[in-house]
């Protein structure tokens, strides 16, 4: 299921827009402001935003400026009462990636919603393909050359993290803020025991591997075929 985020400070507006999106199947989480959307895109894993300009604390523009200068590629649509063009040509060139002036056709929205989700490739399930594996985020699933494995959460994720970013070194620290709740005990020594049964069960995978960076983490290389 899909995540929506409706950053909007109206909060009826914002409930109204939550049912619409849940009675089309979505899963929808309110932020009411920038700050707010900022703090919540830590915690979750968000699919596409939904978001109005006129905020308080941080406005719509400033935060569509600040996830884009980071390197965030989720979808965006500003759904807003602003409807000068000038309004519109910051947005894009903010990096929205669609505009619609309220009141909204709810139907039209739905539908743009579907049309962003399948252009961001994401429209049917999440999926990360390297060579002949596939990893399923739906069903957690890692079809490894025809062999499929129904992997535990918390290895999955971990999987899927890692294979997200080819060569890029993750902390033990980081991958146990990110994969365990932080407010539990668990040690850094929890993060080792998974990739090592990671390890031992794709040793023989010929599309990746994860290496550990001595002194620093952990970081999955990809191998490429000719």
């Amino acid at each position: 299921m899909f995540k929506i985020m409706v950053v909007e400070d109206d909060k009826n507006a914002g409930r109204l827009m939550k049912t619409v999106l849940e009675q089309n199947g979505y899963s929808v989480v309110l932020a009411s402001d920038g700050q707010d959307a900022l703090d919540v895109m830590d915690r979750v894993k968000i699919d596409l935003i939904i978001l109005d300009l006129m905020l308080p604390v941080m406005g719509g523009y400033e935060f569509l400026d600040m996830i884009r200068s980071q390197g965030c590629d989720v979808p965006v649509m500003i759904v807003t009462a602003k409807q000068l063009p000038v309004e519109r040509k910051i947005g894009f060139r903010l990096g929205t990636d669609d505009f619609m002036v309220k009141p909204v056709d709810e139907e039209e929205l739905v539908l743009r919603i579907k049309a962003l989700l399948r252009r961001a490739r994401i429209s049917n399930e999440h999926k990360l393909v390297l060579g002949g594996t596939v990893l399923d985020y739906d069903s957690y699933t890692v079809d490894s050359n025809g062999v499929k494995y129904d992997l535990p959460g918390k290895e999955f994720l971990l999987i899927f993290k890692l294979l997200s970013y080819p060569n890029k070194i993750f902390t033990r620290r980081q991958l146990l803020d990110e994969l365990w709740d932080m407010e539990t005990d668990t040690v850094e020594r929890t993060v080792d025991v998974h990739v090592n049964r990671l390890r031992e069960k794709f040793k023989d995978n010929p599309d990746f591997e994860i290496v550990t960076v001595r002194g620093l983490g952990y970081k999955a290389i990809t191998k490429h075929h000719e």
